[in-house]
C-alpha cells in the first residue's frame, strides 16, 4: 500500500512524462540562439516600447514588451550549453547575449535621451534595487521556462516566464541611469539583469541535468569541475549583494513597521493626537519626527520616550524628534495664519482708503448743473444750457493749475459786461475763484451744422 501510494507520488513529479525527444529539444534551443535580421528588429522594438511603458509609467505596455522580447533564447542556450559541456554552443550564446544587451542598452539609452520625460516614475523606481526575492523570481522561473522547452506541448508557461523574469525592464531602466547620468539606477538596474540572466541559466543547467541530457562531447573530471566552479562562483557573486539587500529591505520595513506600534502605544492610546509623522530609514541615520496637537512634553517624558526607543532592537539608534507646539512648528503656523488675516485686514483698509479718495476727487468734479441752469437763468434769461466741470491743466513748467470750465448755451451772445457778472456770479455761487466762461456757440460753431446734416441724412 505504502509502496504504491509512494509510486503515485513519484509520478506526479516525473518529468520524463511528456518530455520531448532530446536531439529535436536541443536543435530547438541551438536555433533560438541565433540574432540575425529579424530577431534584432524584434528585439529592439520591444526595447522602445517597453521603454515607453517605463517612462509613461504603463505597466500593460511593460507586460506587452516583455512577450514579444527574445531575450530568453541565448540564456537558456548558454545554460543547456552547460549541462551537455558544448562549449561552442556556450560561446555561441553568449556572444549573442553580449550583443542583446548592447543593443538594448544602447537603444533605451537613446529613447531616453530624445524622451522630455526625465522623470523617475514607479516602474522605473521598482527596478533599480535588486533583492534576494527577485533571485528566487529568475531561478524558478528559469525552471519553469526550460521545462516548457523540454515538452511536447510546450502550453502557455514560456509567456508567463518572460513576464515573470522581466528581462527587458532592467536593460531599460539601466539605459535610463545613462541616459540621464543616474549611476545608482544603472548599476541597480543592470545588476537585476545580471541576475535574471544568471539564474535563469543556472536553472536550465539543473534541469538539463535532471533530465540527463547526453553529453555533447566527453569531458574530463577537470573540466567539470571548472563548469561547477564557474556556476558557484556565479551564484556566490550574485547571491551576496542580493542577500544583504534584501536584509536592509527586511530592517526597513521592521523599522516602519515598529514605529507605528511606538506611536500607537505611547501616543495614539494615551489620547495624544498626532497631525504630522515623518520617519527616515539609512544604515546610520534614522529619524522620527512628528508633531501633536496643542500637546507639550516635558524633558522626563522626552528621556522616557527615548529609552523606550532603545530597548526596541529595530529602533535603537533612531533620533526622536518632536515639534512642540508651543516653540516651532504649530506656533509658526498660528503666527503666519494671524499675519496672513492681518495683511489682508490692512490691504482691504487700503483699498477702502482708496475707493474713498476716488469717491471725494469724483464729488469734487460733480456739480448739480440743472439746479445751476435754473439758478442762473433768474439771472441771465438769455441763457438756455449750462455744464461746470473742475479740469487740471497742464503747464509748460511741468506744473498743474486747477480751472473750473462753465460752458454755456444762449439765444444771444452776452455782452462782456454779461460775462464778467455771470463770471463772478459763479465764483461767489461755487465757493471758487478759478471760473472760466465759454459760450458753446463759439467753441463749437459747426455743431448746428453738424445735426442739420445728420437730420438730413
Amino acid at each position: 500500500m505504502l509502496r504504491t501510494y509512494l509510486f503515485k507520488v513519484r509520478a506526479l513529479f516525473n518529468l520524463h512524462d511528456g518530455e520531448d525527444d532530446k536531439e529535436k529539444v536541443f536543435e530547438s534551443v541551438r536555433k533560438n540562439v541565433s540574432y540575425r535580421g529579424a530577431n534584432f528588429w524584434i528585439l529592439a522594438c520591444a526595447i522602445i516600447i517597453a521603454s515607453i511603458g517605463l517612462n509613461v509609467n504603463s505597466t500593460a505596455v511593460v507586460i506587452g514588451a516583455m512577450l514579444i522580447s527574445p531575450l530568453m533564447g541565448p540564456i537558456v542556450g548558454a545554460g543547456f550549453a552547460l549541462g551537455v559541456y558544448d562549449f561552442d554552443l556556450l560561446r555561441k550564446s553568449l556572444f549573442n547575449l553580449l550583443n542583446s544587451t548592447l543593443l538594448s542598452l544602447t537603444v533605451s539609452t537613446l529613447y531616453f535621451m530624445m524622451s522630455p520625460f526625465k522623470d523617475i516614475a514607479s516602474e522605473l523606481a521598482s527596478r533599480t534595487s535588486p533583492n534576494i526575492y527577485d533571485v528566487l523570481i529568475a531561478f524558478f522561473g528559469g525552471v519553469v521556462g526550460v521545462i516548457a522547452v523540454t515538452r511536447t506541448e510546450k502550453g502557455n508557461p514560456i509567456p508567463g516566464v518572460a513576464i515573470a523574469t522581466a528581462l527587458m525592464p532592467p536593460l531599460c531602466t539601466a539605459g535610463y541611469g545613462l541616459a540621464t547620468a543616474q549611476w545608482s539606477y544603472f548599476f541597480g538596474a543592470f545588476y537585476l539583469y545580471c541576475i535574471n540572466c544568471v539564474f535563469i541559466g543556472i536553472a536550465t543547467f539543473l534541469i538539463i541535468k535532471y533530465l540527463k541530457y547526453p553529453a555533447k562531447k566527453q569531458v574530463d573530471e577537470r573540466q567539470q569541475k571548472q563548469v561547477r566552479t564557474i556556476i558557484s562562483t556565479l551564484i556566490i557573486v550574485m547571491l551576496l549583494p542580493s542577500s544583504y539587500l534584501a536584509y536592509s529591505l527586511y530592517r526597513e520595513q521592521q523599522f516602519k513597521k515598529n514605529t507605528d506600534t511606538f506611536i500607537e502605544n505611547q501616543f495614539t492610546d494615551k489620547g495624544y493626537t498626532v497631525v504630522y509623522k515623518k520617519t527616515k530609514y539609512g544604515s546610520s541615520d534614522k529619524k522620527i519626527e512628528l508633531a501633536f496637537l496643542s500637546t507639550r512634553f516635558e524633558d522626563d517624558e522626552l528621556a522616557r520616550l527615548e529609552q523606550k526607543i532603545e530597548e526596541n532592537k529595530y529602533l535603537r539608534g533612531a533620533e526622536l524628534i518632536i515639534r512642540q507646539d508651543s516653540t516651532d512648528r504649530f506656533r509658526a503656523l498660528k503666527g503666519d495664519i494671524l499675519n496672513e488675516i492681518k495683511n489682508t485686514e490692512n490691504e482691504v483698509n487700503q483699498k477702502d482708503i482708496r475707493i474713498a479718495q476716488l469717491e471725494s476727487e469724483i464729488a469734487k468734479n460733480t456739480f448739480d448743473s440743472p439746479k445751476m441752469l435754473k439758478e442762473a437763468r433768474t439771472i441771465f434769461t438769455a441763457i438756455t444750457s449750462l455744464s461746470i466741470s473742475n479740469h487740471s491743466l497742464a503747464t509748460t513748467d511741468f506744473g498743474t493749475e486747477s480751472i473750473t470750465a462753465v460752458i454755456y448755451e444762449s439765444e444771444e451772445e452776452l455782452h462782456i459786461e454779461e460775462t464778467e457778472r455771470l463770471t463772478n456770479w459763479l465764483n461767489e455761487r461755487l465757493s471758487v475763484k478759478n471760473v472760466i466762461v465759454f459760450r458753446r456757440n463759439e467753441i463749437l460753431p459747426t455743431l448746428p451744422e453738424f445735426e442739420e446734416e445728420e437730420e438730413e441724412y
